[in-house]
């Protein structure tokens, strides 16, 4: 599936997803986001297990909603 999940669909993902399936819901690339992870700047919280990253969905449906940004 390439095509940008909705917001419904993002609330029955699991509490973490891969960076790339974060990425798609974001409409950005997974290179981009892996970049923006390791550059500190992501737009989304993560969490980093040994060299592996996952994105926390909860933080991913909050800005997809437009709600406050206070990602670190």
């Amino acid at each position: 599936m390439n095509q940008r999940p909705s917001l419904a669909d993002i609330r029955k993902w699991p509490a973490t997803v891969s960076v790339p399936q974060g990425a798609r819901a974001l409409g950005c690339s997974p290179n981009h986001l892996h970049a923006r992870i390791k550059r500190g700047d992501s737009p989304v919280k993560t969490l980093q297990f040994g060299t592996r990253f996952v994105v926390i969905t909860a933080d991913l449906l909050r800005v997809l909603s437009g709600e406050d940004r206070g990602a670190a």
